[in-house]
C-alpha cells in the first residue's frame, strides 16, 4: 500500500457529480484540483450499509474541507452509472457536494495497493494528499468499520499547521 511520502498515483476517471442525468458525469484527473489538498476516500461497494453513513458524513463536512482548500473525492470500484443510481435512490446522497469517482477498471485502487485480493473491491481507505501530490496521511479500516470523518478533518488541520502536533491535538491547541 502506498503511504506517507509516496506520490499519489496519476489517474483519469469518470465521476458522478450530480443526481441529474443531464449533468451527472465529468472526467477527473490529478490536474482537476491542482494546487489543492485532496482527501480521497474509498469504500468497498455502492448500495451497502456502512458506506453511505460515511459518505453522508463527509458530505456534511464538505464546507469545512473546502474552507481548508481541500477537495473531497470519494471512490469505489463501481461505475459512474451505479453511483448515479445510488445517489438517486438514497436520500442522504442525492445532493452530495463532492465527486464520486468510478474506479471501474480498478487502476487507482490497484496503484494505491488497496484492492482487497479476496473480495476484489477497494478497501475502506483514506488518503490526505498535499498540494504537491504527496500522500501525507493514509488509513485503512476493516470493511465492517466506518471511519471517523471528524478525525480526518482534524488530521488535515494538524498537517496544515506545518508544526509538531501532540497527541489529541485539536485546532486552537498549542503545537510543539
Amino acid at each position: 500500500m502506498l503511504t506517507i511520502g509516496n506520490a499519489f498515483p496519476q489517474f483519469n476517471v469518470k465521476a458522478t457529480v450530480s443526481s441529474d442525468l443531464n449533468q451527472a458525469f465529468v472526467d477527473i484527473t490529478n490536474q482537476t484540483y491542482a494546487g489543492k489538498w485532496l482527501v480521497v476516500f474509498f469504500w468497498p461497494k455502492d448500495f451497502t450499509f456502512v458506506c453511505p453513513t460515511e459518505i453522508a458524513e463527509f458530505g456534511k463536512l464538505n464546507a469545512d474541507f473546502l474552507d481548508r482548500d481541500a477537495q473531497l473525492l470519494g471512490a469505489s470500484i463501481d461505475s459512474e452509472f451505479v453511483h448515479l443510481a445510488w445517489r438517486q435512490h438514497t436520500e442522504k446522497l442525492k445532493d452530495l457536494p463532492f465527486p464520486m469517482l468510478a474506479d471501474i477498471k480498478r487502476e487507482l485502487s490497484s496503484s494505491l495497493g488497496i484492492l482487497d485480493p479476496k473480495e476484489g473491491v477497494a478497501m475502506r481507505a483514506t488518503f490526505i494528499v498535499d498540494p504537491t501530490g504527496i500522500i501525507r496521511f493514509s488509513m485503512v479500516t476493516d470493511h465492517n468499520v466506518g471511519r471517523n470523518t471528524k478525525e480526518v478533518l482534524r488530521v488535515l488541520d494538524a498537517l496544515q499547521t506545518d508544526e509538531l502536533c501532540p497527541c489529541n491535538w485539536q485546532p486552537g491547541d498549542q503545537t510543539l
